[in-house]
């Protein structure tokens, strides 16, 4: 079968690899003049940097791409478990160590805040209980097929409902079972994976520390941007076909039915369509004669972020690959950007690649990734935010780790929500699509299929089952698994 694939972001991608090896002729399609979407990369004078994602989890969701492809992972793609996850500040000088071995981080807990140790094994016990009655049912397959709700573990897994804590909130949860402000403020942080406010989101959603302190965080060879290339040259053995500076204009529709893709120089038939293009974007600009699933193109949208790639002419040994230096009002923090702002003191995130890649910066020298979660863009000034913004985050990262940072920028980038929008296609600069705030928000994601056009399909971040690496990953396999009826 011809199919066609619009936008080569790492759902693409996979989709790709995925459906070639079952031996379709497949096409994608993608605007940019490279595959990656979100994941990509770029140098600066010296320095190289991730641009988008940096945090790897659930990398056996890459290694069974290359299964189904009929390779050995290890032959083509390495990584690292790390030993530790990230390095924690607050500006009262307490400092924090999340290591991967879940003993080590409970005694580094017992030992920097004096909470004991069983809080946080009662934590993360929780956080593991919630991923086996849930994660693989509700993340891996469907949830818009009959099915995929016909299955025991299903059942199990509603009648576990009472225990889910999708009724209350994640904070409450985490204040239930850690009460000491900066370890709740630490696992409140997890709601900012898919874009969400811990005061808002679902319980349900402490099941992510899961995957860092029990599967693990993990850095890929080569930095984050190797995911892409991997992907991108195993879909090239598969024989897919990429056509890059190639912006879809149109999906035909005829007889009810996805037939073909409108192009600036005219149209190629396909047997299937698969988008990889945000959910809101696919109908508004390639279905616009087409009905839209308004009451899901219309849901909160996901929070976004301002990046300032930074080249710094100095290294710091304390910190590490992931750093996060905290507000001290976290929750003043998310009501602000609940409202289309930014908050005088943000929570910053400093991602350095240079610490387990030394040559993505000179000697002597680091990258910083340097990150504030933002609103999306609702016609916010952001010219004026971003100047404004600069000067808190400098000032706090000066203060916590006790330099003058500013003077040793050697070469700066800026990523924000118009220009999330402009190079991702994300509406409105959303990183996720929606938000995880409502309860019901993980059934409420567009499915990974039309119901109302054949042969029309979906993956990636603004689709079932959410955004980040893995989620993009897993909504390609789902979409491989309905295309061939085994879902």
């Amino acid at each position: 079968m011809r199919i066609g694939i619009i936008g080569a972001g790492v759902a693409g991608l996979a989709a790709a690899v995925r459906l070639a090896s079952r031996g379709h002729e497949v096409h994608v399609y993608e605007a940019n003049s490279y595959p990656g979407g979100k994941l990509s990369e770029f140098e600066l004078p010296g320095y190289r940097f991730d641009a988008g994602p940096s945090l790897f989890t659930m990398p056996q969701y890459v290694d069974d791409l290359y299964r189904a492809a009929g390779e050995n992972p290890a032959d083509h793609f390495e990584y690292e478990r790390l030993p530790v996850v990230c390095h924690y500040f607050w500006e009262d000088g307490a400092r924090l160590l999340a290591h991967a071995d879940q003993e080590s981080f409970a005694r580094e807990v017992e030992d920097k805040l004096g909470v004991p140790s069983a809080r946080l094994h009662r934590a993360l016990a929780d956080s593991r209980r919630k991923y086996e009655v849930t994660g693989r049912i509700f993340l891996e397959k469907s949830l818009h097929r009959l099915g995929t709700w016909l299955n025991g573990r299903v059942l199990r897994a509603m009648l576990a409902i009472p225990g889910l804590d999708l009724f209350t909130s994640m904070d409450a949860v985490n204040r239930r079972h850690l009460k000491h402000p900066k370890l709740v403020q630490l696992f409140n942080r997890f709601a900012t994976y898919n874009g969400s406010n811990p005061y808002k989101a679902p319980g349900l959603l402490s099941i992510i520390p899961h995957f860092e302190h029990h599967i693990g965080a993990f850095f890929p060879r080569g930095g984050m941007y190797s995911i892409t290339k991997s992907i991108f040259e195993l879909a090239k053995r598969k024989g897919v076909a990429f056509h890059f500076n190639t912006p879809v204009r149109e999906i035909v529709v005829k007889e009810g039915r996805a037939a073909a893709l409108r192009f600036d120089d005219g149209e190629e038939p396909f047997g299937r369509i698969v988008s990889n293009m945000d959910v809101f974007f696919t109908y508004r600009k390639l279905l616009p004669q087409e009905r839209h699933p308004e009451r899901t193109l219309r849901q909160q949208k996901s929070t976004s972020a301002l990046i300032f790639y930074w080249g710094i002419r100095r290294q710091f040994p304390e910190l590490g690959l992931h750093n996060i230096l905290f507000s001290d009002d976290y929750r003043a923090e998310f009501q602000h950007l609940e409202e289309g702002r930014l908050y005088h003191d943000p929570t910053v995130y400093i991602n350095i690649t240079q610490k387990c890649e030394p040559g993505d910066a000179p000697d002597g020298c680091e990258n910083w990734f340097t990150m504030i979660n933002a609103p999306f863009d609702s016609g916010q000034d952001w010219d004026a935010l971003i100047a404004w913004s600069r000067k808190q985050i400098l000032e706090k990262v000066s203060r916590i780790l006790k330099a003058d940072i500013e003077p040793l920028i050697a070469c700066e980038e800026v990523l924000e929500p118009r220009t999330i929008e402009s190079k991702t296609a994300s509406h409105l600069g959303a990183l996720y699509g929606t938000s995880s705030n409502n309860r019901m928000a993980a059934f409420l994601r567009h499915p990974n299929f039309s119901s109302r056009i054949r042969g029309l399909y979906f993956c990636g971040g603004s689709v079932h089952p959410g955004g980040g690496i893995p989620l993009a990953l897993l909504s390609a396999k789902i979409v491989d698994e309905v295309m061939h009826g085994e879902a």
